[in-house]
């Protein structure tokens, strides 16, 4: 009847096609190297062309982060996020921390406790990680320019990096309680943060309430309340008018 607590995490499984390919970075002083950068080209959510990029990118030229919210249907504090690490070129880089399926599975929150899903950090493009989102899916997406430093900006994205590789050695269970993408995004932030927020708070368990969190922190740059706010960094209508567009993230972020 216990036998899941004795199951142990692998990358030897039958993955879905989407998430089969783990990403991995390899640093050279102030260069990074990435390879299996997802960028699927979707017809919906089950049908879809798989296909990863490698890039190079200089971590000097790291100028923003932007923090995505997906509220899920139904009450709002359920919800995914994840991070979008942008370079003065225009390019950006999408870290996504997902459930990593196996052909044919759907997550439900009982394999969630109960380690029926391995850990994946998705290396992506925005136009994979938010197109999917708002346009097939068609959940709301909220788009959150964070206030950092860029040397902040880049620790945040070594750490996460590190992290990459780290599970492509050992893979780790996801956990719906404590082992989650907003769980890690917070263990992120508080490697390179002067403030600490325990994986526990309230709005990091239930992270459609996350932005409350991040505003409370003085990260988003905004002089009104959260719930005063919010519409205005919902980037659901643009990004589907824009998903065809090579210049996708410009178009999302309004410029």
């Amino acid at each position: 009847m216990m036998k899941w607590l004795f199951q142990k995490p692998t990358n030897r499984r039958d993955w879905s096609p989407d998430q089969v390919v783990l990403p991995s970075a390899e640093f050279d002083g102030d260069t990074v190297s990435v390879t299996g950068i997802r960028d699927c080209r979707y017809r919906s959510t089950s049908d879809f062309t798989v296909a990863h990029l490698d890039d190079r990118f200089d971590l000097n030229r790291l100028q923003r982060l932007d923090f995505f919210v997906e509220p899920f249907t139904g009450w709002r504090g359920l919800a995914h996020t994840f991070l979008s690490f942008g370079f003065d070129d225009g390019r950006q880089l999408g870290i996504s921390i997902e459930v990593r399926r196996q052909r044919g599975e759907e997550f439900n929150v009982l394999g969630g406790l109960t380690r029926q899903f391995e850990l994946m950090y998705v290396v992506a493009t925005e136009r994979d990680l938010v197109g999917l989102r708002t346009v097939h899916r068609r959940n709301p997406v909220y788009l959150y320019p964070i206030r950092a430093e860029p040397a902040r900006i880049r620790q945040m994205m070594v750490s996460m990096l590190e992290r990459v590789n780290l599970l492509g050695e050992r893979p780790e269970f996801y956990n719906a309680v404590c082992n989650t993408c907003t769980t890690n995004i917070v263990r992120h932030l508080n490697e390179v943060s002067d403030r600490r927020v325990p994986w526990w708070n309230l709005r990091v368990l239930f992270p459609g309430y996350s932005d409350r969190l991040a505003h409370g922190l003085g990260l988003i740059d905004s002089h009104r309340s959260i719930e005063a706010e919010r519409d205005s960094f919902e980037i659901g209508e643009v990004a589907r008018a824009a998903i065809d567009d090579p210049e996708f993230s410009r178009r999302i972020r309004g410029s």
